[in-house]
């Protein structure tokens, strides 16, 4: 239509059934614009973006043995995934990850003895191998933390004793408790990572504002800066000095070491 949108590649929002979330699962999101307490600069490039409610989602899915119905899928601008609002038998609502092919009017339950099949919450230890899940915990109880993402989705590869290994969608090979709760499906949006922003407003709309290089600017604003001319800035690193390829990261005897049994890159973890 315009220049600005010439090479945007936007989304469709087919699986979205309604426009209006319930009001009883927002809460308001405060803007920082980057500055802390005293109202100083800590944290560059942020600033404005569109107003926005937070939608409480329910990560734990702790309401076990009670029936839900999918009232809607819904956008939520938090997140990439698009949620799901669940009506259970009992007159609650809640709000979920929706997984891909969850559509309105599908039952979903969460427990220990409940059928692995799209949008149920189980535990581990009663999911079939090979099956792909999402929302999963890291500590029984404490809620879903990894697999959250739009179109992820872990693969239950194998379980021994009191793990279960699961490939990440990362590639990495990991074992995690095997009575944690995790839903089963894809996460929702698949397409998402197809998506073309098109032009610099789009990113003013997230509160993002502009960033500038670390070459455009002088020595004593980056270690990267000076030189005459369009000087590259030698080995690419951060405003602080660490640099941003080859160096490893990663805390030796990291207490999670002895329960990767692969890393994404196909390396075996050195103990």
């Amino acid at each position: 239509m315009t220049a600005g949108t010439r090479w945007r590649i936007g989304n469709a929002y087919a699986e979205i059934t309604t426009d209006k979330p319930e009001k009883s699962l927002l809460e308001p999101v405060k803007k920082s614009g980057g500055r802390n307490f005293q109202g100083r600069r800590s944290m560059r490039y942020i600033g404005g973006g569109h107003k926005k409610h937070y939608r409480i989602i329910d990560f734990k899915r702790n309401k076990h043995g009670v029936e839900a119905t999918v009232a809607s899928i819904e956008y939520d601008p938090n997140r990439t995934a698009f949620i799901a609002l669940l009506q259970y038998a009992d007159g609650e609502k809640r709000y979920i990850l929706a997984p891909q092919g969850l559509q309105v009017g599908t039952k979903v339950i969460a427990g220990d003895d409940v059928a692995p099949e799209i949008g149920n919450a189980l535990q581990m230890k009663h999911i079939p191998l090979g099956t792909v899940i999402h929302n999963i915990e890291l500590q029984p109880g404490q809620g879903g933390k990894l697999v959250r993402s739009a179109g992820t989705s872990a693969q239950l590869a194998n379980k021994e004793e009191k793990y279960a290994i699961l490939k990440m969608p990362s590639g990495e090979l990991r074992k995690l408790l095997i009575n944690c709760y995790a839903t089963v499906g894809v996460v929702s949006n698949s397409d998402h990572n197809l998506e073309t922003a098109g032009k610099a407003g789009v990113n003013r709309w997230k509160g993002i504002r502009p960033r500038i290089r670390g070459v455009a600017m002088n020595p004593v604003d980056h270690p990267m800066g000076g030189g005459e001319g369009k000087a590259s800035g030698g080995q690419p690193r951060s405003r602080n000095g660490q640099y941003s390829r080859g160096l490893k990261t990663r805390t030796k005897g990291k207490g999670s070491d002895k329960l990767i049994i692969q890393r994404r890159d196909g390396k075996k973890l050195t103990k």
